[in-house]
């Protein structure tokens, strides 16, 4: 079985800084690759990130900005927002030697072209190996080496576990599965479906409303990611379910604060200029898209990308979700 001693992570943000951590922590030598060569000189200096100051950079983590040094890298873990990861992916063509596993660690789709994430890897790094790592972990927990459970998938069964054991820790347990649509659907659908939560919470619903709706939520989840190829059993795991409860219940995710926002009545690029750009923003008009592309009922993404969108607002998208029929729940 392959150790895959040897980890780049591509992206010096708190979730590349923290999944960095993690690899140290399971006997690994992590590379933090950064573009800016100032950021990772600091970085080496200070063993802090600026996106994830309380973090100690560990001694097996070596930030590096030099494209060369992933010529050493035995697996890579793409930790860039999706909207860039074809960007970043491509660059690594001309240095990752054939049969590299590269694991996206983005939550969405490109909007541009509707493209899940292990395909854009797929792409433009025909010789890797595409994985996908998703599920409910904030980059602070996993930094700090709290309890956290993801899942690691590879279409290739017998490299997904040797990921899986090289990377996990007692406190950082990945499950391994081959399903990696559903993986990656999963994390993708669940920002947009988190909006809608914050947005119950701002408008000051109570938690029975939230819990309804992500309920609700999670059935829409699970129509689009069958509709795409997804088994429901993993949507009903942790990268689907897990991280859905996860992002749509704590205010530490950014897509339910910007959704608090968009309720209290911010409009959307005051909502957007006060938490920061949340990934499902960007994914919300393609997820309803393709969801009507395959006529699956999305009545909840729908409203989040109408209201993104600017052709509802906060206050109408909530009356044409309770003005819907009642029916028999499926």
């Amino acid at each position: 079985m392959r150790r895959f001693d040897v980890v780049a992570v591509v992206g010096a943000g708190a979730f590349g800084t923290a999944l960095a951590c993690a690899a140290a922590r399971a006997g690994r030598r992590a590379l933090l690759w950064a573009r800016d060569a100032d950021q990772a000189a600091a970085m080496a200096a200070s063993r802090r990130s600026p996106r994830l100051p309380e973090a100690v950079l560990p001694p097996a983590v070596t930030p590096s900005a030099a494209p060369d040094d992933l010529r050493r890298a035995e697996a890579v873990i793409l930790a860039v927002p999706t909207q860039n990861l074809a960007a970043a992916a491509a660059a690594l063509a001309s240095v990752l030697a054939p049969d590299v596993p590269v694991i996206a660690a983005a939550k969405g789709i490109e909007r541009s072209t509707g493209r899940f994430v292990t395909e854009i890897v797929a792409a433009a790094l025909p010789r890797a190996v595409p994985a996908i790592l998703s599920g409910p972990g904030f980059a602070a927990d996993i930094a700090a080496g709290s309890p956290t459970a993801l899942t690691l998938a590879c279409a290739e069964a017998a490299t997904g576990e040797a990921l899986a054991l090289a990377l996990g820790s007692p406190t950082f347990r990945l499950y391994h599965a081959t399903d990696m649509r559903g993986v990656e659907i999963g994390g993708a659908a669940k920002n947009v479906l988190a909006i809608a939560a914050g947005i119950a919470a701002g408008k000051g619903f109570g938690e029975s409303a939230v819990a309804a709706l992500i309920a609700r939520a999670f059935a829409e989840l699970t129509r689009f990611g069958v509709a795409y190829g997804a088994r429901a059993e993993t949507l009903a795991g942790l990268s689907g379910l897990g991280d859905l409860v996860l992002t749509g219940t704590s205010s530490r995710s950014r897509n339910r604060r910007l959704g608090e926002a968009l309720g209290r009545g911010l409009a959307v690029e005051a909502a957007v200029a006060a938490v920061g750009l949340a990934e499902g923003v960007w994914t919300a008009g393609i997820l309803a898209e393709m969801a009507a592309a395959k006529g699956v009922d999305m009545p909840v993404a729908q409203a989040v990308a109408d209201l993104i969108a600017g052709r509802l607002t906060v206050d109408a998208a909530i009356e044409v979700l309770l003005s819907r029929p009642l029916k028999a729940e499926a």
